[in-house]
């Protein structure tokens, strides 16, 4: 009986998930589904922005999800001088090393 309501909750858990709209979505899935990236899909998509929620704040999660769209802004970032672009680019960096490890190479 116990396995039948955990098995019963975890599908009501993603079908929940599958039927959220992507109005919905966070910034970083929202952007990681509209790429052009063979690898984008909503498991993927879904599974990086919940690493956002962990280790990004929403200004940085924005900010991020440009980089989708503008890999050279991701460029102009990291070589900028600024410390305020430094110290988000280490928060970037803990993100991606984070997403990498929990959704997959």
């Amino acid at each position: 009986m116990m396995k039948k309501s955990l098995v019963t909750a975890a599908l009501s858990a993603a079908v929940l998930y599958l039927s959220v709209p992507a109005a919905m979505a966070g910034p970083i899935e929202s952007a990681c589904m509209r790429s052009d990236r063979a690898a984008a899909n909503r498991a993927v998509c879904g599974c990086i922005q919940q690493v956002a929620d962990m280790t990004l704040k929403g200004a940085d999660q924005r900010r991020a999800a440009k980089f989708f769209r503008d890999p050279d802004l991701a460029h102009t970032v990291w070589i900028s001088k600024k410390p305020a672009d430094d110290a988000f680019w280490e928060r970037y960096k803990q993100f991606g090393a984070m997403a990498e490890a929990y959704c997959g190479g």
